[in-house]
């Protein structure tokens, strides 16, 4: 019997993904209302924000509220800053908000990590206290334990989004918007606000003024990309995950040396599937009601450096990064000591971006390095010839590749302890002859591996030229190829549905 309260209301067990029967019985209802609707503009609007809102509160709970905190502010301070000629005015207000996002984002996402930090040096005995739920208590005599801090999902990447807004108002980049619906809107829009990409107010807000506009082949791409991401997360990087990764980096001294090296070349696929898929997905979505989301993958694994590495992965985060981080910083305008620094200043900190642990703070530096290396690199052989031949850029490829799946270690594994063992592993438990019977023990999982590697290297005239095909199909044609991957999906998909990984960022 259909559980309405189920699909309808916040479960903590249950919050609502991208790819639950739940979110496509959501989405299939609203986007009904959406095609009456989508040409009066106002009423798209309003419908949208009430959606996107309805959405964050079935997959995070009540911790929509602090959405809603942040839009507020966001809104108050940007315009003020806006009508202000004032100087010291303007900045004052730019920290304000800096200090209440980041406040926010600091306390609910790093509370345990300074506390045990502090403790670890100190010999301290600090405890983290959740004071939203001593003032609930306190208020509203609710039974809340005040050391349980959780971290509402998606935070970093609507703090993010938020911030950029400010900033672009406070540098005159951007006018503020016309009305709080509109910014809420655009802060709310539930395809990319739990797990990007990260949209720019000044990519968003001019569309929604725009008359609503899709073209049969932008629908046919709207349907292939939601398709693809499904495939992608479902099929490829689920049961990867179910059946093999996450068993390796759980427990890997039970695992032969060739077992933990598969594992990283799993994850690499794994994190890429997911991510990748969810984005895919975000744009697809975004697309059929109208809204143009930018590209957040393009081929990562392809790069023949680090530096092209961050150019093609995870793109809206690594400009943000470069735009309100490095450029701040100083980028490259102070010398080339301290563009290193920046540079190394810039990764550390998106590596604390990700997580509240060292191992996260030893994978942004590892980046960092590297693309302080790489540009000194540049600096040093950029007129030698060589670097123009295919042989140099395969090595190149191999080599920028293989450092990823290295610092893909740290960002997966439990802590560095976990590190340093799976590498024990590999180079001391490794057995050429044993490689053979792993293979034929574990030939479903490398052979989504496989297939996961190959679609991410098929060219992209390839894969242009498939979605023309896809596109040209008749339309029932293409209803029965859509049926037939939700289906196949659903088949696939593990008996406890795996949250995307960046749905823990």
């Amino acid at each position: 019997m259909l559980n309405f309260k189920e699909i309808f209301v916040y479960s903590e067990k249950s919050p609502l993904l991208f790819g639950q029967y739940k979110f496509l019985l959501l989405f299939t209802l609203a986007y009904a209302i959406f095609t009456i609707i989508h040409n009066r503009i106002n009423l798209r609007t309003v419908f949208l924000f009430i959606f996107s809102t309805y959405f964050y509160y079935l997959t995070g709970g009540w911790y929509f509220m602090i959405l809603l905190f942040s839009t507020v502010v966001d809104y108050y301070l940007a315009g003020q800053i806006h009508r202000s000629d004032h100087e010291p005015k303007r900045k004052l207000l730019l920290i304000c908000s800096l200090v209440i996002n980041l406040g926010l984002l600091g306390f609910f996402k790093y509370s345990y990590y300074f506390a045990d930090t502090l403790n670890g040096i100190f010999g301290t005995d600090l405890k983290a206290v959740n004071f939203f739920h001593v003032f609930s208590n306190n208020f509203f005599h609710t039974d809340f334990k005040v050391s349980e801090i959780f971290l509402p999902v998606g935070i970093s990447f609507f703090t993010f989004q938020t911030l950029s807004y400010t900033i672009d108002v406070y540098r005159r980049r951007l006018e503020p918007a016309k009305n709080i619906l509109d910014f809420g809107f655009f802060v709310t829009f539930f395809p990319q606000l739990v797990a990007g990409p990260i949209v720019r107010a000044s990519d968003f807000l001019p569309q929604i003024a725009e008359k609503f506009r899709l073209t049969k082949r932008e629908f046919s791409h709207a349907i292939f990309l939601i398709l693809g991401g499904l495939i992608k997360k479902t099929i490829i990087s689920d049961y990867i995950s179910v059946n093999f990764v996450d068993r390796v980096f759980d427990d890997p001294q039970l695992y032969s040396g060739f077992d933990n090296l598969m594992a990283v070349y799993g994850y690499a696929i794994q994190i890429y599937c997911d991510f990748s898929g969810y984005s895919d997905m975000a744009i697809g979505l975004a697309l059929l009601m109208g809204f143009r989301l930018p590209l957040n993958f393009d081929s990562p694994y392809i790069s023949t450096s680090i530096t092209e590495f961050w150019r093609r992965w995870h793109i809206s985060l690594s400009s943000w990064l470069k735009d309100y981080l490095y450029i701040s910083l100083g980028g490259n305008r102070k010398g080339k000591i301290r563009t290193y620094i920046n540079l190394m200043l810039t990764m550390l900190l998106g590596g604390l971006w990700h997580g509240a642990a060292n191992k996260f703070i030893i994978w942004g530096a590892l980046h960092g390095v590297a693309l302080a290396v790489h540009k000194i690199w540049n600096e040093k052989v950029k007129k030698v010839r060589f670097t123009e031949h295919k042989a140099y850029n395969l090595i190149a490829g191999v080599l920028t590749f293989h450092f990823v799946c290295f610092c893909w270690i740290y960002f997966r594994a439990d802590d560095v302890a976990t590190v340093k063992l799976m590498l024990q592993r590999m180079f001391e438990a490794f057995s050429v002859s044993d490689i053979v019977l792993k293979i034929q023990s574990y030939y479903k999982v490398f052979s989504l591996i496989l297939i996961g590697f190959v679609l991410h290297f098929v060219p992209r005239a390839i894969k242009n030229r498939i979605e023309d095909q896809f596109a040209r199909l008749p339309l029932f044609i293409k209803i029965i190829i859509i049926v037939m991957v939700v289906l196949v999906t659903y088949q696939a998909a593990s008996s406890n549905v795996q949250p995307f990984i960046y749905f823990q960022f």
